[in-house]
């Protein structure tokens, strides 16, 4: 039985994304003010940028489409794991807000993964 996602809110990647973009705003709510254009912005961006680009794919309703933007929201992904390193390097950010988020980030990462591979393998069929 093939089973259809009516829409990108039902991909599990879609929703693992939004968590981490709502894990990221809670984590940079109390970074120092004068990171609001700097570093909070950039986590905040790159973190949203990860459910948009899935969404924005899954829009296109081409396959082919769809693969080049969960490979940009992969490279997304890799950009806000790396600001929320350094955000813990320099102290903005604490271990627990940093597991989590990475945690997220890894889970996340999977499921792209493999996403790609099944629109791939269907798009060769």
């Amino acid at each position: 039985m093939d089973q259809r996602i009516e829409s990108y809110r039902g991909l599990r990647v879609w929703q693992s994304a939004m968590l981490i973009a709502e894990l990221c705003y809670e984590a940079t709510k109390n970074f120092p003010k004068e990171e609001m254009f700097g570093l909070t912005s950039q986590m905040r961006r790159a973190a949203t940028s990860i459910a948009a680009n899935i969404a924005e794919g899954y829009g296109r309703e081409n396959p082919g489409s769809f693969v080049q933007f969960l490979r940009i929201a992969q490279g997304s992904l890799k950009e806000l794991e790396t600001h929320i390193l350094l955000a813990r390097r320099v102290g903005f950010m604490g271990e627990k807000a940093e597991i989590d988020l990475l945690v997220q980030c890894e889970e996340n990462g999977k499921m792209l993964r493999a996403l790609i591979r099944t629109v791939q393998r269907k798009q060769a069929e």
